[in-house]
C-alpha cells in the first residue's frame, strides 16, 4: 500500500477544498428543498440514507428479507390502522420477491445449489399452488380481482417462503433466530394487548372500530382484544400457538437464556389467548400438548397430561368459576353448545353450504366468500354466507376436492414430522424444537376449525417456516451432533458468526 492510499482517509478527503464546496452546495440544496417542499419531502429525505442501508445489506445478505417477512408478518396489518390507505399487507409480497432477485444477484456468476429445495414439501406448496391457479378459471368464480388478493395468503406466500427457508435459512442457527424472534413479539403482542384491555383502544385502533371493527370486537360493551394483530381470532390463537411452542421448548432447551425467553413466550402467550376471549383459541393447548405428550412416548407424562387436560376441561364445562371475568366467560361458552349461540348460526350455515355445494365440488372460486367476496363481488351467494372456519371457507371457495386435497396435505406434514421426533431424530434439543414446532401447527390446525387463522398474519407465516425446519429437522440433528462432538457452539459455525 503506498503512502498516497494510506493519506486518503475520510478526514483527509473532508480537507480537500473541492470536497468542501461539495459539501457545502449539498447542504444549501438539502435547506432549499425541505423550505419548499415541507415536512414530507424533509421525511422522504431522512428516510433515503437507512433504506439505501437496508438494500445494501439486503443485497449482500437475503436472509434479511426473512427476517423483514417475519417481523412484516407480526406488525403490517397493526401498521396499516396508523397509515390508513397503504396497502402494507402487500409489503410482504414484495419483500419475498426482493429476496428472490438478491439471491439471484448474489449468486449471479455462481451455480446455486437447488438441492435442498427439492424434496415433498415445496411438491406439496407447488401442487397447492397449481390448484390455486386453476381455481383462476372456476366459471363459478365471479371476480378475478378477489382471487388475485385471496390466493395470496392462500397459497402463495407458502409456495414463496419454502423454497427460500430451504435455500437460505437452514442451519441451526436460524432456527433459534426464528424462535427468539417468535418469542420477543409474542411478548411484545401481549404487552399491547394488555394496554388496549387497560387503556383502552388509541386513536387508531378506535377509529378502525369506529369503521366496522366494533361489529365483532365490542361484544356487550366489553372490547375483545386484538393487539396490533388483524383481529381478536388472530390474537387468541397466534398466543396460543406461543404458549405450546413456548412451553415445549422451555422445559427441554438447555442454558439460562434459553430457559428465560421461552418461559417468558410461554407466560405472555398463555395470558394472551386468556384475555383474547376467543373460543377457538382453547382448542390449541388442547390439541398441541396432546400430540407433544405422545412424541415423549412418556406413558407417565402422557397419564399427568390427560389429567390437567381433564381438569381444564371440567373448570371452563362444569364450573362457574371466573365467571365474572368477560374473557373467561366467552371461552367458556365454547364448552357448551348449549350456551353458544354462534355456534348454532355456524352450524345452520353448514347446512345451507351443504345443499349450494352439493354439485359443486371445486367450489365457487377463491375470493369468493369472506371479505374479499363482500368487497369486490358482493352480489354473490357465498360473499353474503360467514364461513368463519379456514377449512369452510376452503370448502366454500374450492370445493370438497379443495379441502381434502388441504387435509391430506397437513396431516402428511404433521405425521412426518411426528415419525422424525419419535423415531428418527437423535439430538434432544432438536428434537423437541421438532416436536414444539408440530405440536403449534396441530394446535393451528385445531384453532382454524372455528376461525380461519391458518392463512392470516402472523401463524401463515411461521407456520411454513416450521414446516421447513420440520423437514430439514435430519440435517439439524446431524449438523447438531456434529457441533457437539467439536465442542462448537450454534451461533459459531463455518468460522462466521451470525
Amino acid at each position: 500500500m503506498t503512502s498516497l492510499t494510506k493519506n486518503r482517509t475520510g478526514a483527509n478527503i473532508l480537507r480537500d477544498p473541492l470536497m468542501i464546496i461539495f459539501v457545502l452546495l449539498f447542504a444549501v440544496a438539502l435547506g432549499y428543498l425541505i423550505s419548499t417542499g415541507g415536512f414530507q419531502t424533509a421525511a422522504v429525505l431522512i428516510i433515503i440514507p437507512p433504506v439505501l442501508i437496508y438494500l445494501n445489506r439486503f443485497f449482500v445478505n437475503p436472509r434479511i428479507g426473512i427476517y423483514t417477512v417475519i417481523i412484516l408478518a407480526f406488525t403490517a396489518i397493526g401498521l396499516s390502522r396508523y397509515i390508513p390507505g397503504v396497502p402494507l399487507g402487500l409489503s410482504i409480497d414484495g419483500v419475498l420477491v426482493l429476496t428472490y432477485i438478491a439471491i439471484f444477484f448474489k449468486y449471479f456468476y455462481q451455480k446455486i445449489d437447488l438441492r435442498p429445495a427439492q424434496n415433498e414439501l415445496t411438491l406439496i406448496a407447488l401442487i397447492w399452488f397449481l390448484y390455486s391457479v386453476a381455481q383462476f378459471f372456476n366459471p363459478l368464480a365471479l371476480s378475478r380481482t378477489a382471487w388475485f388478493y385471496a390466493m395470496r395468503g392462500m397459497s402463495l406466500y407458502m409456495l414463496l417462503i419454502i423454497p427460500l427457508t430451504f435455500w437460505i435459512f437452514n442451519r441451526i442457527k436460524f432456527v433459534y433466530v426464528f424462535l427468539y424472534i417468535w418469542a420477543i413479539f409474542t411478548v411484545l403482542v401481549t404487552l399491547k394487548g394488555v394496554q388496549q384491555m387497560v387503556l383502552g383502544p388509541d386513536f387508531a385502533e378506535q377509529r378502525w372500530l369506529d369503521q366496522g371493527g366494533a361489529v365483532t370486537h365490542v361484544i356487550f360493551g366489553e372490547l375483545r382484544v386484538f393487539s396490533f394483530l388483524s383481529d381478536a381470532g388472530q390474537f387468541g390463537a397466534a398466543q396460543a400457538v406461543a404458549f405450546v411452542v413456548g412451553t415445549i421448548l422451555a422445559l427441554h432447551l438447555k442454558g439460562f437464556n434459553n430457559k428465560v425467553i421461552f418461559t417468558l413466550m410461554a407466560l405472555t402467550g398463555f395470558y394472551g389467548m386468556m384475555i383474547s376471549g376467543t373460543r377457538g383459541a382453547i382448542i390449541v393447548p388442547g390439541a398441541g400438548f396432546l400430540i407433544y405428550l405422545i412424541h415423549t412416548k412418556n406413558f407417565k407424562a402422557i397419564i399427568i397430561g390427560l389429567a390437567v387436560m381433564t381438569a381444564a376441561f371440567v373448570f371452563f364445562r362444569y364450573t362457574y368459576i371466573g365467571q365474572g371475568i368477560s374473557q373467561i366467560r366467552r371461552m367458556r361458552t365454547a364448552f357448551r353448545p348449549a350456551d353458544n349461540a354462534s355456534l348454532q348460526v355456524r352450524l345452520q350455515t353448514k347446512a345451507i353450504l351443504r345443499d349450494y355445494l352439493s354439485d359443486k365440488p371445486f367450489g365457487g372460486g377463491i375470493g369468493a366468500a369472506g371479505n374479499w367476496g363482500k368487497r369486490f363481488s358482493p352480489q354473490g351467494f357465498l360473499a353474503n354466507i360467514a364461513t368463519d372456519s379456514w377449512y369452510v371457507q376452503i370448502w366454500a371457495e374450492q370445493g370438497i376436492v379443495g379441502l381434502m386435497l388441504h387435509l391430506i396435505m397437513m396431516f402428511y406434514i404433521v405425521l412426518k414430522g411426528s415419525f422424525y421426533v419419535m423415531v428418527r431424530l437423535e439430538d434432544p434439543e432438536i428434537k423437541y424444537i421438532v416436536s414444539a414446532l408440530v405440536a403449534g401447527m396441530v394446535g393451528l390446525m385445531g384453532a382454524s376449525y372455528g376461525n380461519g387463522v391458518f392463512g392470516q398474519m402472523p401463524s401463515g407465516i411461521l407456520v411454513y417456516i416450521s414446516m421447513v425446519f420440520i423437514f430439514i429437522s435430519p440435517w439439524l440433528d446431524d449438523e447438531m451432533i456434529a457441533l457437539r462432538k467439536r465442542g462448537e457452539r450454534v451461533f459459531k459455525q463455518d468460522g462466521e458468526y451470525f
